[in-house]
């Protein structure tokens, strides 16, 4: 665990700079309901609880399947995932371990069957932006709010 700070209060320009890359992003042609699939796993990595919190509630509320989220940390053992989810899904932890993991000749010809050049550095930006929010909230301890039994 790090270190508790408010992050938002000691420096709120480091929240506000993260913010702009993340807009963008949610502004690109990528499918929203993809961004929230990298945005969790990519967590589910990282081990952010925060950001996992966040990201699995935002999904669901924007029509995610309980059924996906419960099994997104096994994505390639169901069917559940489109073969362009699949694809994006295993970039973004390539990308995510990119210091042990370096990728293979495969996984950027499928990426480059199913995604256009711009959609990959579209899907490149997403991961950069959710890798760095999730050092952001492990570094400062950010917890996630308590729901009730309700969800709520």
């Amino acid at each position: 665990m790090g270190i508790s700070i408010d992050y938002v209060r000691v420096e709120p320009g480091i929240g506000q700079a993260l913010g702009g890359l993340h807009t963008y992003i949610r502004k690109t042609s990528l499918d929203s309901r993809l961004l929230h699939l990298i945005d969790i796993r990519v967590s589910q990595i990282n081990g952010c609880a925060y950001c996992l919190n966040l990201h699995c509630e935002e999904a669901r509320r924007d029509g995610e399947s309980q059924q996906r989220l419960d099994v997104l940390a096994a994505w390639w053992e169901t069917e559940l995932f489109t073969q362009a989810e699949q694809a994006a899904l295993g970039f973004a932890e390539q990308l995510t371990r990119i210091s042990t993991d370096k990728g293979t000749d495969a996984l950027y010809a499928q990426l480059k069957n199913l995604f256009s050049e711009q959609e990959i550095v579209q899907l490149t930006g997403a991961v950069i932006d959710i890798n760095a929010w999730n050092r952001l909230a492990i570094a400062t301890s950010r917890q996630p709010k308590h729901r009730d039994a309700a969800g709520g």
